[in-house]
């Protein structure tokens, strides 16, 4: 049953622990190595993603152990020795965690974590840490696009019905309210995080009544302080809107209440919205707000708007809670180097497609600001050992455009990954959801170009590279095609 416990550090694919019995057989448990995690391409066309997902990675890897229950299925696959099984049993993550704040405003190809350690810990985190951070980045940038399409009218997150399973509605919703919406109709998701909640009423409840009249009566009578009227059940305008005005005037009134709202949640929305902006001002209830639902996303509320429908919040659903134009995030988990006599060797992945490529080897990645506007202009991998200058121009390589001679100046450079995890042990606490949330708004209003939050064509943010991280990346890709 879905409430019995159930242990996530099984959530893994097959072949991590295949591999990791091979390494145990091969006596390779205390080599160490480094992954990667990063995606290659925005959701929607996008100018950037924003990185979600990090407090729940953080406490699966701290948490992660085998119990009898998940040691007697392995022996039932009959692929692992007794060895091995013995090994798991006093298994525990032991390896370092890098990783960009979460919140952090992110581009393609650039690792925004990274693990090192030994290989087997290194091995089986892979489908777990890949989930968690593919469901909530694809979410939170998803939301976060919805919310600027709407300019600032409220925006709440009404999808756990279409969500795909329990986990990905709670999470979901965590996500989307660090993407920016202002509330969540999923009750657990505003019990688990302290989200805002929000809520009307559903069509059940009008149709039940004996008419239209008596559902929003009843309503106003149990809820008079906060009465939102679903007004599209059988006719928005000739019924639904004048019994919303009317229970307004004779229950609401008299009792020193305001109706709250309407909800339309079909229909011609725009011509819908202006009709009952009208109705709702000429009975003299200007202050009732206009609340949409049905099937919106970031571009149904554009036109919504563009369209001069007079909508003050938004309802917002499957679209949301699926990502359905765009619903594969595409975070991936490569190697990246492995520690042989002390010393770190990279490691590549080679492609015919050139956008398969990794980046090897342990590395830094800053985000460059320009001094003059505090706007980030770009962001640069460099050799771990690196810190970029700030006392004279900094010399750095397109790799697109390797050529040209490009400089920093007046510039600053900040360090994007911090240790959050070092030896098995989170040593940086996690921030609060309003934190994480109010670092999204703040980078997107002062650090992030306007360019770059276009829907259509934005602007492509620059990762760019240290001359000698190119130089070490180019001679690993030579010294690869020398032996083809």
């Amino acid at each position: 049953m879905q409430h019995e416990h159930r242990n996530i550090s099984m959530l893994m694919d097959l072949y991590e622990m295949t591999m990791a019995n091979g390494y145990f057989t091969k006596e390779r448990t205390l080599d160490r190595v480094a992954f990667d995690v990063f995606y290659r391409r925005n959701p929607d066309e996008g100018g950037f993603a924003i990185f979600c997902g990090l407090e729940q990675i953080l406490e699966y890897i701290t948490h992660l152990h085998f119990e009898e229950a998940e040691i007697e299925y392995f022996r039932s696959l009959n692929l692992f020795s007794e060895a091995f099984l013995d090994y798991l049993r006093h298994f525990r993550f032991t390896g370092d965690v890098y990783a960009f704040k979460e919140g952090t405003i992110i581009y393609p190809n650039e690792p925004v974590i990274t693990i090192v350690a030994p290989l087997i810990d290194a091995q089986i985190v892979e489908t777990a840490v890949l989930a968690m951070m593919n469901h909530q980045s694809l979410i939170a940038t998803k939301a976060n696009r919805i919310v600027r399409a709407a300019e600032g009218r409220i925006v709440s997150d009404f999808g756990a019905r279409r969500a795909h399973n329990v986990d990905a509605a709670v999470y979901g919703s965590r996500a989307a309210y660090i993407g920016g919406v202002h509330s969540t109709a999923t009750v657990l998701a505003g019990q688990k995080f302290n989200i805002p909640v929000s809520g009307t009423m559903a069509h059940s409840w009008v149709m039940y009544y004996g008419s239209e009249y008596e559902a929003f009566k009843a309503y106003a009578e149990v809820y008079p302080q906060s009465s939102v009227f679903l007004v599209d059940t059988y006719d928005v305008l000739n019924s639904g809107v004048p019994n919303a005005i009317k229970v307004a005037k004779e229950v609401l009134d008299p009792q020193g209440y305001r109706l709250k709202g309407i909800r339309l949640d079909s229909g011609d929305l725009a011509y819908l919205a202006k009709q009952a902006r009208r109705m709702l001002d000429e009975a003299g209830l200007t202050d009732c707000k206009i609340v949409a639902s049905n099937s919106l996303d970031e571009y149904t509320i554009t036109s919504l708007l563009s369209q001069g429908g007079p909508i003050d919040a938004f309802g917002v659903g499957e679209r949301l809670i699926t990502s359905k134009s765009d619903p594969v995030f595409g975070a991936v988990y490569k190697i990246a180097g492995v520690e042989k006599d002390g010393e770190w060797k990279p490691r590549i992945k080679v492609s015919e497609t050139v956008a398969k490529i990794t980046n090897p080897g342990l590395k830094k990645v800053y985000r460059v600001y320009s001094n003059a506007t505090g706007e980030a202009i770009a962001d640069l991998l460099t050799m771990p050992d690196e810190v970029p200058s700030t006392e004279q121009p900094y010399r750095y390589i397109d790799p697109e455009k390797p050529w040209r001679e490009l400089y920093f100046e007046d510039c600053t450079f900040k360090d994007l990954q911090e240790l959050v995890i070092k030896e098995g042990k989170q040593i940086v606490p996690s921030p609060s959801l309003e934190e994480i949330r109010e670092y999204v708004q703040y980078q997107l209003k002062h650090e992030i170009w306007e360019e770059e939050q276009r829907f259509d064509n934005p602007h492509g943010h620059y990762l760019d590279m240290s001359p000698a991280y190119y130089d070490m990346k180019m001679d690993l890709l030579s010294r690869i095609e020398s032996r083809r």
